[in-house]
Parts: C-alpha cells; structure tokens; sequence
C-alpha cells in the first residue's frame, strides 16, 4: 500500500489486541491499540485513523456507547463492532449507530481480512472522491480568467448567471480573446462539469473531416475508416460539446448540425443506427453571424437554435487595466515552463504594453511575454526585449497588420518554420496560419 490503512483495536483482553495486533501488521496496515473505550476516544482525540474494530462487552463504556461518541465526533473513522454474544438486536442497533459492520468471536482469520479489506477500498475510494470534488471546485475559479476590470467583472457575472442552463450559448469576440476559456469556464461551472467538454476546432477541418469527427463513422465506410470510431456528439454524452469558429461550417452541414441539435439524435457514417446524446452546445465566432444570415451564408433557423445565449468577449484595449495581472501571470507560466526563476517587467515595459492597441489580443500579449523571456537577460523584462519596445510617436508600423505580419514571421523563424509548432504557438489552427502566410507573403529567413 502506499499510504498504509490505520487501524485501532480496542478490546479488554491482552490476547485479542495481541492476535489482531500481528495479523494487520503482517497485511501491511499501520495499527495501534486501546483497552478501554476511554483510552480509545483519548486516542482519537490527538490522532486519525481509517478503521476502529472494537469489542462490544468492555468495563466502564461499552462498544456501542463508543461508537455513538465517535460518530458525534468531527473525525469519522470505519467502525466494525466484534462481539462474542451476537444477537439479532445487538447487530442491528450497532448497525442503526453507524457501524459498518460487525464480526462474532472466535474469528475467522479470512473473513476478518476480507472484511478489513472491503473497508479500506471504501476508505480509498472515499479519499478519491474527495480528491476529484477538490479538482471540480478547483476548475470553478478557471485560473485563467484574469481581470479585474468592469469588463471582466461583468463576463464573469455573465457566466456564474448562465452555468446552471442547458440553453445554447454563442460566445463572440475578437480573435485572441480568449472564448475557448469561457467555455471552459460555463463548463466547468455547470452540473455537467463532472462530465466531458468536448472540443472542435470547426475551421481547421474539411467538410468530410468535420462530419466524421462530430458525428463519427463506421468500419468501412470510406478508405481509411479501418474501425468503428466515436463521433464528438456522441463522445459528449452528458456533457458539453464547443464548436469553435462555427461560422465556417459549410451549408450542408449547418443542415445535419440542425437536426441533431432539435432531436439529439443522430448517425454515424456509414452506419443505419439511430445514436442519443444529451449534450449542451456551446459555439464561438469572431465573425458577425446576424451578418451572415443576412447575406444568406449561414443558416437563419441555425442562428436561431444556436443563438439563445450571447456572451461577447471584450477586446484587450477595452480592459487595459487587466494588463498587468496578465503580465505577472504569463510571466509566472513562461519563467515555470522554461525552469526559469521567476523575474519581473520594469515600470517603462509595463507602460508601452498598457498603451499598445493589441490587434492580436491576449494572445498576442502572451506570445510577446513568451518573447521577451527567452531574448531578456532573465533579470527583468525592459523596454527592448518587447517587439513594441522601440516605437514612439513615429512608429515603423503603419497598420494594425504590420504589427501581426512582423509577430507571425518571428514565431516562424523562432519555430524554423514548423507550421504545427508555430500555429501551436500562435494558438490558431494551420489553415489558418497557412492563409495569413500567403496573406503577407510570408517566406522563410525574412527578417524578424
């Protein structure tokens, strides 16, 4: 065992402490023992333990009485009651008490085992609940939701008053704002938490892609389908599905998506089978979908089922009072993720990145702290090691696109043009970084 079972026996006689004594320290439990049920409470009083086995018929306080007295303590250890004048009444009245069980003299070495045994997989099961309880509440708080801002403080009031629905939730904002964490965050707060946040990155995958990976497919139903395989839909039974970039499904597919979201129900392809799945569906877009609709490039009933929620992201330049709580936290993450001491940002840097316009968003706010960290000296982040450092009133860059070519050739340089890494890094998917590389022309060994 890795963390050994404890064990009191509690019992008048000598010889029955002594017999039990040797017999749980031989199957690896931590055990000690009491002669009265005094002694015992006094035991429990300064010191845990996962099991009690005590005899009932003791001088002064019996079995039962102690065992009412434990119960009505803070601690709440297993207790087996060992009696040598079973009766029908006793066992249950010590049962009715909150014993968890009970054993007659003389014992069956097996049967005492076993029963030890069967208590302490309760006692490691309860510890992994508990342990699993605290990682849930944990998720609560979404350590990376930063910000105390009016902005952010409305988000997260936003969020607490949606969790607990079941209603579709479309998220909006800016690329780089960071609406895959309020997914997380509606998840992680709702009743479906202790079940799966499936996640789709709608705009990295091709219309016959999209389809297998939501709804799944079957052996043999095109090349390469070499095995039955899950679909998303059905991967999130119970739990919550989020669609990102859902304005770049293509129509016919906004048409399939339709119907499972009004039945919940839906087919593997390839397959003939009917499959049920209660999820809750979250989207996000950066893309103005009312607008959409209008142009006839997105479904209008689709808009409608999807769009019973609307949570808009603010951009970084309207919450610029949460820039320095980032900065310490990305500056946290990136020192810990490289093995770094932890270092500061002078007072100038601070101020050029709480006056810079960030087109790129937090993303972009992180991937210059990423930056700066690894071209510092690793004492302090200042002025030049920030790709902003150097601008002024006459600043080199003449568009907010300016500033994003320059970012992304860095990283590909930084990345020696590893699409994957660097779209990794750039936290988009590699279509999309392949279209910004041909948007700006982008090629290897260009400056950065």
């Amino acid at each position: 065992m890795d963390t050994k079972i404890t064990i009191l026996i509690v019992d008048d006689e000598a010889s029955v402490r002594d017999s039990l004594y040797q017999w749980f320290v031989e199957d690896g439990y931590q055990v000690d023992s009491a002669e009265s049920a005094k002694e015992a409470l006094v035991r429990l009083e300064s010191k845990d333990f996962d099991i009690v086995l005590a005899d009932i018929k003791m001088p002064g306080m019996d079995g039962l009485e102690m065992l009412r007295r434990i119960k009505s303590l803070e601690k709440n250890p297993i207790v087996i009651i060992m009696t040598a004048f079973a009766t029908v009444d006793t066992a249950v009245q010590a049962l009715k008490d909150g014993a968890y069980d009970y054993i007659t003299k003389p014992f069956d070495p097996d049967e005492l085992s076993h029963l030890i045994r069967n208590a302490s997989k309760q006692i490691t099961l309860a510890a992994e609940n508990d342990l699993l309880k605290e990682k849930i509440v944990s998720l609560e708080n979404v350590e990376d939701l930063i910000g105390n801002s009016e902005a952010m403080r409305h988000l997260m009031q936003e969020i607490s008053s949606i969790a607990q629905s079941n209603s579709s939730v479309i998220i909006t904002g800016e690329s780089g704002t960071g609406k895959e964490l309020i997914a997380r965050a509606i998840h992680a707060n709702s009743s479906r938490k202790f079940f799966p946040l499936i996640i789709v990155h709608c705009g990295a995958l091709t219309e016959s892609l999209l389809e297998s990976e939501l709804f799944g497919h079957e052996k043999g139903a095109f090349t390469g389908a070499v095995y039955n395989r899950k679909g998303r839909f059905e991967m999130a039974d119970c739990g919550t599905i989020f669609l990102d970039e859902i304005a770049t499904i293509p129509p016919k597919m906004q048409i399939e998506l339709l119907r499972v979201l009004e039945t919940k129900t839906f087919m593997r392809v390839g397959g003939n089978k009917e499959i049920s799945s209660d999820f809750r569906v979250i989207c996000a877009t950066n893309r103005d979908l009312k607008s959409m609709v209008d142009k006839g490039l997105f479904r209008e009933d689709l808009y409608y089922r999807l769009n019973v929620i609307t949570i808009n992201v603010p951009p970084l330049r309207e919450r610029t009072e949460d820039i320095p709580l980032l900065v310490e936290y990305f500056i946290k993450k990136y020192c810990h993720s490289m093995n770094k001491p932890t270092i500061t940002i002078d007072a100038k840097a601070l101020k050029r990145l709480e006056e810079f316009s960030f087109p790129g968003n937090i993303r972009e706010l992180e991937n210059m702290i990423e930056r700066a960290i690894v071209v510092g000296d690793g004492k302090k982040i200042r002025l030049n090691d920030l790709p902003i450092g150097k601008e002024s009133e006459n600043s080199p860059f003449e568009s907010l696109n300016d500033v994003e070519k320059k970012h992304i050739q860095f990283i590909l340089n930084k990345y020696n043009w590893n699409i994957s890494t660097s779209a990794k890094v750039l936290k988009v998917d590699r279509v999309t970084l392949y279209n910004k590389i041909k948007k700006y022309h982008l090629s290897p060994n260009k400056n950065q």
